[in-house]
């Protein structure tokens, strides 16, 4: 199956992607869909649709001013938000989201960090970070984007996550970054 990589860029896109993600209960406010076209048109945001028969599988977003200060304070972009509807995972999909990231990102920084839940559901995310070469953050868990204390309680939910950042020095011989 041969996904199309495009950008966010217009009003009808936008409304493509609230359905889309209605369709597939995914839960997000009119604020933040509005804010993401905004992000994407001033240039701190890039939000990537993976589209297959016109019709969106998936898509993700790139903050170059990520919400978690590690990455915010390191100036580290954060791929963000990656989802890829069920019924085209195992396809490729995500790994074509994150090439088109990382590529672009290499041009600029020589760091790409990403978060991921730790429940079994994002079992799947876990382990293809980990085989496209992610490594932990090295500051531990990370609850609402704040680093979680030891003896702290908290709930395990999708906002409990575990950092992951790549080192993509190794993307300046292909794509000509100059790090």
């Amino acid at each position: 199956m041969e996904a199309k990589i495009i950008q966010l860029q217009s009003l009808d896109q936008l409304e493509k992607w609230i359905k889309a993600f209605e369709r597939h209960d995914i839960n997000r406010s009119q604020e933040y869909y509005h804010k993401c076209l905004e992000e994407n048109i001033n240039g701190t945001r890039i939000t990537l649709f993976a589209v297959v028969n016109d019709e969106i599988a998936g898509c993700s977003h790139l903050k170059y001013k990520s919400d978690y200060l590690y990455f915010l304070e390191s100036g580290i972009p954060e791929i963000n938000d990656l989802n890829v509807f069920i019924e085209y995972q195992r396809q490729g999909i995500a790994n074509r989201l994150m090439d088109e990231f990382e590529g672009q990102i290499s041009r600029t920084h020589k760091k790409i960090g990403i978060g991921v839940g730790l429940y079994k559901d994002y079992g799947t995310a876990q382990r293809i970070y980990c085989r496209r070469g992610y490594i932990p953050d090295g500051n531990g868990v990370s609850y609402n984007n704040q680093i979680v204390k030891p003896g702290s309680m908290i709930c395990v939910d999708d906002d409990l996550i575990l950092y992951f950042i790549k080192d993509l020095s190794q993307y300046k011989l292909f794509f000509g970054g100059s790090l």
